[in-house]
């Protein structure tokens, strides 16, 4: 239920946020900048003692505002505090204090090195040239059309050779990696944590650090170690929009993983020394609960914890232009904040993409059926989810890296992978009482299934085909001479994985350098290993150039051919059908009548992870094949004419009828 507030609001304080409006005095603004004045703000209990010091001066703060009803019988009431400094303050350092525990607040813009205080800033003077013209070249309102890419910044650029600025936000800036991106085809960036997190020591930039990232402590401010110099607070936030701003001049969107489910812990944690225990949820034992598996899960319930992360996504879409996010363990949080992002962004730009992990890492204290778990996206319309069901039929179960699935030559995963085609819809020839994970569809549309087969938090695609695929056991992908038989199958494995990516029905993903058969060695979690472990090998282009040529071209026959991508759940019950097949590890289907408007008629694939080749029945007629062999050719590689077409083991066909 949503709490009531009494607003008692000075004319100082309603200013204090932007748009000034009255549902939005109560926005986590907590230092609002001017030339003449600066205006600081906290959520806090209003039982506490609060204060801000401003360098080294100590300003009382006062209560202008209290909130009705507590979100808990057993905490106190809370009240927002303010304070207002007069003169020009600009590049001053601050901090809260309540009850003793100081923190820059859990809304700081700008922060001293390690994020340890805030700074007052104009944010103006964080704005790179032509940042007031900076304007995406291809976000879509349908989201169909989207490419997603997972990117670490320090993955994707410390072993490039001639690399700038390796490993930090510049990186992406630089000529070499905007020509990798955009010649690939992908239209995103995923960006795994951006914000300001704990486990990298900033002051110590000259030692080799490396972190994922899913450790927040400032949530709004850029990371300090991916920015050329830390300790200048300007400095991370304008070379982060200089990347946001390179990559919306190459027609790339951003895409930021936002990480609102844990904190990097408790009791260091900005949230805890501001209100003790409002934002964390609590067993009914009274223990903190640990759905996110990291010690702590926060309470999106919460009035004022749903609010801090309606007003982050926003800010981080005015601010620094932010195209779409991807919510971590996204099952933490309940449906109806994550409903109310939607809305919200919806008003500013219903073309932001947003989706998440449909689950969390342990049991959280609500209810499953208020959370935003996969099998609750239909509750969640415009929010997609990931599809673990397509990703384990392909490659086999994440619990186990051992295991394999399709990919593997392993039957029983073939209706799974139907699912995943469909874009995890509704479809007669769809029976979801045999897909693995869902009971039923559990998307509305098809653009809220994420179609992908590796990301970050698991093996990467070579690694987990290596370790799950019985011939090709103690591969390694560094010295095995490519033309050796192992590196072909697994080559051709790799393509065929993303083949049924790419041409499913969802929303494409991939991951950072799978386009260069990346390895990292086999690490499962590879959230705190060195470079050696999870830096891209660049020379892999040189090595493998079939692969991202491949890779390239399946990417661009999705962007040129609507079939694949038709965004609809009734046009994808229209247009697809499933054909008969007589072998196991094979799935074929048709794409019927210029699906989507598309200029083939009716368009045929055929995913065979079998080891043998399959002869698989099609209707009858004059086809024109543009991939096979791991060979794609849009303007065709040959014609066939007949009733069945023959698919070598452990590849795709995919052909389209003659006019």
């Amino acid at each position: 239920m949503k709490k009531s507030l009494i607003v008692a609001m000075a004319a100082t304080a309603i200013t204090a946020c932007q748009n000034g409006s009255q549902k939005e005095a109560f926005c986590f603004d907590e230092m609002t900048y001017s030339p003449t004045e600066t205006v600081f703000k906290l959520f806090a209990p209003a039982d506490a003692e609060v204060s801000v010091v401003v360098g080294t001066d100590t300003i009382a703060m006062v209560q202008i505002a209290t909130i009705d009803a507590p979100d808990s019988t057993s905490l106190p009431q809370g009240a927002i505090w303010t304070a207002a400094l007069q003169g020009d303050n600009k590049g001053k350092e601050y901090s809260f204090v309540v009850d003793g525990r100081e923190s820059p607040g859990v809304f700081a813009k700008a922060v001293t090195v390690n994020g340890r205080r805030g700074v007052i800033v104009d944010m103006n003077d964080t704005n790179p040239e032509g940042w007031d013209t900076d304007t995406v070249g291809t976000r879509h309102a349908d989201f169909a059309q989207w490419v997603v890419y997972e990117l670490h910044h320090r993955d994707f650029s410390i072993g490039r050779q001639g690399a700038q600025h390796p490993g930090k936000f510049l990186a992406l800036t630089e000529p070499w990696a905007l020509q990798h991106l955009t010649a690939l085809g992908i239209n995103a960036v995923h960006l795994l944590p951006s914000y300001d997190f704990g486990s990298i020591d900033e002051e110590a930039d000259s030692v080799a650090q490396y972190n994922w990232g899913y450790d927040p402590v400032n949530y709004n401010v850029p990371e300090g170690s991916y920015s050329t110099n830390a300790a200048d607070p300007l400095c991370r936030i304008r070379e982060f929009k200089q990347m946001v701003m390179a990559l919306h001049k190459a027609g790339i969107n951003v895409i930021l993983d936002v990480v609102y489910n844990h904190t990097y812990d408790i009791e260091h944690s900005n949230f805890q020394r501001t209100f003790p225990d409002y934002y964390y949820r609590k067993t009914a034992s009274g223990d903190y609960s640990n759905g996110s598996g990291c010690g702590n899960e926060t309470a999106s319930e919460h009035e004022m914890m749903r609010r801090f992360m309606v007003e982050s996504v926003k800010y981080w879409v005015r601010e620094f232009h932010i195209d779409g996010f991807r919510f971590d363990l996204m099952g933490c949080h309940d449906i109806e904040t994550m409903n109310l992002i939607r809305q919200e962004a919806d008003m500013i730009d219903p073309t932001l993409f947003i989706y998440g992990e449909g689950w969390s890492a342990g049991q959280c204290a609500l209810p499953t059926e208020q959370l935003g778990v996969k099998a609750n996206t239909a509750l969640m319309p415009g929010i997609a989810a990931f599809s673990d069901d397509l990703r384990d039929a392909l490659r086999g179960p994440f619990s186990d890296d051992t295991k394999g699935a399709f990919l593997a030559a392993l039957p029983g995963s073939e209706m799974s992978i139907k699912a995943g085609v469909a874009g995890m819809v509704e479809h007669p020839q769809v029976d979801y009482s045999e897909v693995n994970y869902s009971e039923r569809p559990y998307a509305l549309q098809p653009t809220q299934m994420i179609a992908y087969v590796s990301c970050h938090d698991d093996m990467c695609l070579t690694d987990r085909l290596v370790a799950s695929v019985p011939s090709l056991s103690g591969l390694d992908i560094s010295t095995m001479p490519v033309n050796s038989p192992k590196m072909q199958e697994l080559i051709r494995l790799d393509l065929l994985a993303q083949t049924a990516v790419f041409t499913s029905q969802g929303v494409p993903f991939m991951l950072c350098g799978e386009e260069l058969l990346r390895t990292k060695k086999g690490v499962h979690n590879s959230f705190n290993s060195p470079d050696c472990i999870n830096r891209l090998d660049w020379t892999a282009t040189e090595r493998f150039p079939q692969v991202l040529d491949y890779y390239s071209r399946l990417i661009a026959m999705r962007h040129n051919h609507p079939a694949f991508r038709l965004g609809n759940d009734e046009l994808v019950r229209q247009h697809l059908q499933f054909l008969p097949v007589d072998s196991d590890c094979v799935v074929a289907y048709c794409l019927n009548d210029h699906a989507g408007g598309d200029t083939w008629q009716n368009i045929i694939v055929v995913l065979n992870a079998s080891k043998a080749t399959q002869t698989v029945s099609v209707p009858q007629g004059l086809y024109t094949v543009v991939c096979d062999n791991g060979r794609i050719d849009e303007s065709g590689l040959y014609t066939i004419t007949g009733q069945q077409v023959e698919v070598k083991p452990q590849t795709a066909v995919i052909m389209h009828l003659v006019n």
